[in-house]
């Protein structure tokens, strides 16, 4: 038996002019090999159906494509650095200073993105931990913390450090990183406030102790040049000018 074969353009509109067409139970422009009469007014009605479910079908799928593209620049908007501050952390290395003051373009990045908008925190810890991981993935040789922070905490930090010394990596989980983006977004701001980078930063200060702090500001003396030497003096004149 011949195979039917879907008739030309012109001759389903003939069809379609008469009282009766012949029309597949399946796809009513297809001819099959057994065949019935149908009327005119029911053919048209189920090939409305069909264009109104294939159209349907369609913006269903590309909505879920906009969602995922959106999702997904938000994903990387989140947790991607900027050219620009790779580029910076990178002048620092060739200026041989600490991979702490590189990790540092990092962790402004992402009290910026705070301040702006872009995502939450819930506190500045946070915030800062974010930083600190970019900058590992992004190629900062940061060490791991060391005692005082929990296990977890140091394991992801391996990871990281790992990931950005090139060394392989697990598959990336898009669901994670598109629920991680969510709960970021909820956040609020507050923790990017002066009032909140004070409070740790002095937190932190009390913790390394007095030689360490002065270590810390012999080294910056070293590495800063005339230039930054200036601007951080100027820098600590109107923050003491600020709390009197």
């Amino acid at each position: 038996m011949r195979r039917a074969t879907s008739p030309a353009p012109r001759a389903r509109r003939r069809l379609l002019g008469t009282k009766h067409v012949y029309a597949a139970s399946a796809y009513v422009h297809v001819l099959p090999a057994r065949l019935k009469k149908v009327p005119v007014a029911v053919v048209r009605a189920q090939m409305a159906s069909e264009k109104s479910r294939v159209g349907s079908e369609v913006k269903a799928r590309m909505a879920r494509v906009m969602h995922d593209t959106c999702a997904g620049s938000a994903v990387r908007e989140v947790l991607m650095p900027e050219k620009e501050v790779i580029e910076r952390a990178r002048q620092d290395a060739r200026e041989g200073k600490s991979p702490s003051t590189q990790a540092g373009e990092f962790v402004h990045e992402e009290i910026e993105h705070v301040r702006e908008g872009k995502h939450g925190a819930t506190s500045t810890k946070q915030a800062i931990a974010i930083g600190l991981s970019k900058a590992r993935r992004a190629g900062v040789k940061l060490p791991p913390p060391g005692a005082g922070i929990s296990k977890r905490a140091r394991r992801k930090a391996a990871r990281d450090l790992a990931i950005g010394q090139g060394h392989p990596r697990g598959r990336k989980s898009r669901k994670r990183a598109r629920a991680t983006t969510r709960v970021l977004k909820r956040q609020g701001r507050s923790a990017a406030s002066r009032k909140s980078l004070s409070k740790q930063a002095s937190a932190a200060a009390r913790k390394r102790g007095r030689a360490a702090r002065s270590a810390a500001a012999r080294k910056a003396m070293r590495t800063k040049g005339p230039r930054g030497r200036s601007a951080a003096a100027k820098k600590a004149a109107r923050t003491r000018a600020r709390a009197t």
